[in-house]
């Protein structure tokens, strides 16, 4: 999709690494994400405050292999500390319809800590639980929040998955400001083949615990990924407000990529494509509706629409 604005911007992000450089584990003793570079902690920090889509200043980052990673990382995290109090698994529950991955990212390794509790809006069990939000809602772009009701015996923990919370999806109203947030570079720039995430985290311990579920599961994370999504991130930064503005030519793209997308369902006696209410963006400074990455099409006439798309 970002193809074409890239190879206009060639020589904003891209970089050079001699190959006697780089070459230890280690990229700063004194973070508390050891193996994380110092120019992707700066250029995620003044993004975000560029941009306002999140409190970046106060929290701890940490930098996984995609946000997948860290989502691996974070339900480790909440879990590891009490296990020999646990029964049995916590339940990890996200409100429907949910991205497609999470039953099995809860129930990929059989865990004792975790496993997959399916739709939020259905938990009703008194005992604690995750609760993943995913804002705006990858598959139907909804803006969410959490759902269970929390009480003395329901206590549930949090975890804010940020993947398409950037302004040429959605209007920005206010930076987020959650224990756990979870971006990738995969939406923010449109480089999925990096592999670069992270997760801004408010507590020092639950940060240091998926930093170690990093360091035993990869020992780390690619410092060239690093080092590229640092100067890509930057690149979005210095263009920001520009004749060349990222999230500019993103909803532009997006913008046009719906109207079309409407005009044909319009034109369908078959389906229906949710509508958006309009809102007031901080970052553009505009007032315009939601432009997701997916389109949540329905058919009241038939029960299951993915098989009737796929024929």
């Amino acid at each position: 999709m970002y193809e074409t604005y890239w190879a206009k911007m060639e020589d904003k992000g891209s970089i050079m690494i001699p190959g006697g450089q780089k070459l230890s584990y280690f990229s700063s003793a004194d973070d508390l994400c050891w193996f994380m570079e110092p120019e992707l902690s700066d250029a995620i920090r003044r993004l975000h405050s560029v941009v306002g889509n999140a409190v970046a200043e106060d929290k701890f980052i940490v930098v996984g292999t995609g946000s997948t990673q860290l989502l691996f990382a974070a339900l480790y995290a909440l879990t590891c500390t009490n296990s020999h109090l646990l029964d049995q698994p916590v339940p990890v529950v996200s409100a429907a319809p949910f991205y497609s991955c999470y039953p099995g990212i809860a129930d990929l390794v059989r865990s004792g800590l975790y496993k997959w509790g399916g739709d939020a809006g259905k938990f009703d069990r008194e005992e604690p639980f995750i609760e993943i939000v995913n804002s705006p809602c990858n598959p139907d772009g909804s803006i969410r929040g959490p759902v269970v009701p929390q009480n003395d015996s329901r206590k549930g923990k949090l975890i804010h998955d940020f993947a398409y919370f950037w302004p040429q999806y959605t209007p920005i109203g206010a930076p987020a400001d959650h224990d756990i947030m979870l971006f990738t570079l995969s939406k923010c720039t449109g480089h999925a083949g990096s592999r670069i995430g992270w997760a801004l985290v408010k507590d020092r311990s639950l940060a240091e615990k998926m930093v170690g579920f990093i360091n035993i599961a990869t020992i780390g994370v690619s410092k060239d990924a690093q080092l590229r999504a640092a100067k890509l991130m930057g690149a979005l930064a210095d263009q920001c407000g520009r004749e060349n503005d990222f999230f500019k030519y993103g909803q532009r793209l997006l913008t046009d990529r719906w109207r079309r997308l409407r005009e044909v369902v319009d034109k369908s006696e078959v389906f229906t494509v949710k509508d958006y209410e309009s809102d007031y963006c901080s970052f553009f400074k505009d007032i315009f509706k939601p432009n997701p990455a997916f389109a949540w099409l329905s058919c009241d006439h038939i029960s299951d629409t993915a098989s009737f798309l796929q024929g």
